[in-house]
């Protein structure tokens, strides 16, 4: 076990199977029998209330060491999934897409259109986290990181866990940038 880990190195990408899921995170076993952990803050851009609402028990994933410190591994899933264009530029305004109702705020309901992309739809009753729905795309605003959704179809069950676009096929990230040139808010993460 201790030659597993001396061989990682921050910022490697590697493959883990999911074991155990908690409200805080995802348990994985990277391959030598050491448990670590995928922080929920860490498993996609979009927020999920729950590790469950992006992965089941036995999954196989890929990560990206986090840190590693005194025998504890600390990965992270998000800087996978694509940046903010890498996911927007499968999206268009006047189509209708299908999504999964993530939040439910006064003032919209926030509706994930791909794990690292989601969007604003206009208020609508009765809607509820998990809830499928579908999708009208009135704009995609690159330099704001936003994409403005109607609400026009919603599905009676909760959705499950899908399979991951992952968008890149190195081993080995030293830094990733999530946010659009020009947009005033700065997503990223450095692995030097």
């Amino acid at each position: 076990m201790r030659d597993c880990i001396t061989r990682l190195t921050v910022g490697d990408v590697i493959e883990a199977r999911v074991t155990h899921l908690e409200q805080f995170g995802c348990f994985v076993d990277i391959g030598c029998g050491l448990p670590s952990l995928i922080p929920i803050d860490a498993i996609s851009v979009s927020r999920i209330s729950h590790p469950a609402d992006r992965f089941t028990v036995g999954q196989l994933i890929r990560a990206v060491v986090r840190s590693v410190d005194c025998g504890r591994i600390c990965l992270s899933h998000k800087e996978l999934l694509g940046t903010w264009l890498e996911n927007a530029s499968r999206y268009h305004a006047g189509e209708t897409v299908s999504g999964i109702v993530r939040s439910v705020e006064d003032y919209g309901v926030f509706v994930e259109l791909a794990p690292n992309l989601a969007g604003l739809a206009e208020p609508k009753e009765g809607m509820t986290p998990g809830q499928s729905v579908s999708v009208y795309i009135k704009a995609v605003i690159p330099e704001k990181m936003k994409i403005k959704l109607v609400i026009v179809d919603t599905g009676e069950e909760k959705s499950s866990p899908a399979g991951f676009r992952y968008f890149t096929e190195s081993g080995h990230i030293s830094e990733w940038v999530y946010s659009t040139e020009g947009s005033p808010k700065l997503i990223m993460s450095s692995f030097e």
